[in-house]
């Protein structure tokens, strides 16, 4: 809370300066130029977090190259390099707190630790890709600091809130494109005598809407080619084409010309009219006649970015299991039977003569639609993996979140992605509600290749429904739906939703009560106290700056129970790991 309000009254702070004084220069503030220690301290915990949070073999290029850029970055002697390098190789570890202690020390970042959030991203986009590993760098270091994650999102924001003025400009009267005109001429000399001291690189300046703070702080971000000076000119249009997709229009320019393979139908529709530095899809599992009729209608609430995506796909065969669902619990399963069949399932002793005679006289109800749709997920995955190595969202982090065989959709997209190379960088997250998929741990190791981030299993273990459609199957006891994955690494995140849902079709009617538990943001909570969806917090709802200090107290503690296995959440109240 008390981090919170320090960042809040920065904000405000810097606001009535920027509406009261008049042609004040912003203030340009980049990492190198902090003082020596402190610039070789920034660098060691970037170094010691890209080691924790990336430790495979096959990322290390990835950290080698990242460190080796952000040492000229920081304009550090190239004699630094052999220690940075030991760093992001996994040595060192034990020296987080003192390398952040001695960054909080610095009197500008002590008032305004944001601004290493603002010179990561900075990095992060200065050749116009967003890598989702970036991502989750700038998350973990800003926690580390106590910065709270509504500021990275303000910084990305504002970025977009430059670009949305560039192409307002061009339709206005000529009075008021020359008045803007002139004031982004000011703003670039403002910028250009920064930029002097960092080298090339294309300058985009903050204006207007929800930058105005940031602009009144010199929260310049750097990006791109050398040579290119504002957002306007041709490297800086070049650079935003390179993140936003074939011709800005990203995932609803997608239309499938043709048929493939079995796939019938396949499309993205918006669910937000906004725009942003990193993405979110969900994918319905299936749908029903009524309130549950299309596809967007389970993600209505939904806020966990500024440009969110609905994938459409399969409808014919998706409201015809809908429907059989249905069917068959408020026909031919009343709710006491229900109950009965959830308690077999928790018992464990679930076989092929546990379940009633009745349920399997009218089992083809379920089973035919329920096998189509099956084998029509794993095909749409496959398609929806390729559309995403061809950075048809452009080079942005993308969330995945799906529940039911929506769920299955983004597992085998996952899987078929992990097979093709430069699959890293492009997802962030991925959220699998009552997934219909194999739990064994084997099978989900090749996740880790190119998820980020977090790989969040929210599972029910009374769900019966899923549990029944698995009868006949050999893994029919290790379904990802019912039970956590027991998958030794630090995206693991098994979420027990129990208490939440009581039955699969739960999935679909408390998907806002769902999204809350998991931590994705909903606009019921969007104006509520934000904290609980840092990638790394380990509380909800308290001072991130005394989740930070407590985080790397107790940062062998993590790391032990890391090596113990993925952590299971035993209620839906935690968000994370």
């Amino acid at each position: 809370m008390a981090a919170e309000e320090k960042w809040k009254g920065w904000v405000s702070k810097e606001q009535k300066e920027a509406e009261h004084g008049g042609e004040r220069e912003p203030r340009v503030l980049l990492g190198r130029q902090l003082p020596e220690p402190r610039r070789f301290a920034y660098a060691a915990l970037c170094g010691i977090s890209l080691a924790w949070l990336f430790p495979e073999n096959e990322q290390s290029s990835f950290r080698t190259e990242f460190i080796k850029g952000f040492v000229k970055w920081l304009d550090l002697p190239d004699d630094v390099l052999p220690a940075m390098t030991a760093f992001v190789d996994g040595l060192g570890g034990e020296g987080t707190e003192a390398f952040t202690e001695i960054l909080l020390k610095d009197p500008i970042l002590k008032e305004n630790p944001l601004l290493i959030t603002q010179d990561l991203l900075s990095f992060s986009l200065r050749d116009g890709s967003y890598d989702a590993r970036a991502r989750v760098l700038i998350c973990r270091v800003s926690w580390l600091l106590g910065i709270p994650l509504e500021g990275l999102e303000v910084l990305e924001e504002s970025l977009l809130e430059s670009l949305k003025e560039q192409k307002e400009e061009e339709s206005e009267t000529a009075e008021v494109s020359r008045k803007k005109k002139e004031r982004r001429k000011k703003l670039k000399r403002y910028l250009l005598i920064g930029l002097a001291t960092v080298g090339g690189g294309t300058v985009i300046g903050l204006t207007g809407g929800l930058a105005a703070p940031l602009v009144a702080a010199g929260a310049a971000t750097i990006i791109g080619s050398a040579g290119a000076a504002a957002l306007g000119s041709t490297a800086g249009i070049a650079v935003m084409a390179s993140l936003f997709g074939a011709a800005g229009a990203g995932l609803t320019g997608y239309k499938m010309k043709k048929r493939v393979g079995a796939i019938e139908e396949f499309e993205f529709l918006p669910l937000t009219e906004g725009r942003q530095l990193h993405i979110t899809i969900a994918i319905t599992g299936w749908l029903c006649t009524g309130k549950y009729g299309s596809f967007t209608a389970p993600w209505s609430s939904m806020l966990h970015s500024s440009e969110q995506y609905c994938l459409a796909w399969e409808s014919k065969y998706l409201m015809e299991l809908g429907n059989a669902l249905d069917s068959l619990l408020n026909g031919f399963v009343n709710m006491m039977a229900q109950e009965a069949l959830k308690f077999t399932v928790l018992s464990g002793i679930v076989t092929a003569l546990t379940w009633p005679a009745s349920l399997l006289t009218v089992a083809n109800v379920i089973d035919n639609p329920w096998g189509v749709c099956l084998h029509r997920s794993a095909q749409v995955g496959k398609h929806l993996a390729h559309i995403l190595l061809s950075r048809q969202q452009g080079q942005r982090p993308v969330t995945l979140i799906g529940f039911s065989l929506g769920a299955r959709v983004i597992y085998f997209c996952l899987q078929e992605m992990a097979q093709e190379k430069d699959s890293q960088g492009i997802i962030e997250d991925v959220v699998l509600l009552g997934a219909p998929v194999e739990g064994e741990a084997k099978h989900w190791k090749a996740l880790t290749r190119v998820v980020s981030g977090r790989i969040i299993n929210g599972f029910c273990r009374g769900d019966w429904l899923l549990s029944f459609v698995y009868r006949t199957s050999s893994v029919q006891l290790n379904v990802a739906g019912l039970q956590p994955v027991d998958l030794d690494d630090r995206r693991m995140v098994n979420m027990d939703l129990s208490s939440v849902v009581n039955g699969h079709l739960d999935y679909m009617k408390q998907m806002d009560t769902i999204l809350k538990a998991v931590g994705i943001k909903t606009k019921e909570c969007q104006l509520e106290e934000k904290g609980s969806g840092s990638l790394f917090s380990p509380q909800t709802k308290t001072s991130q700056r005394a989740a930070g200090s407590e985080a790397r107290g107790e940062e062998n503690t993590r790391r032990e129970e890391d090596e113990a296995g993925g952590s299971t959440c035993p209620t839906p109240d935690r968000s994370t790991s």
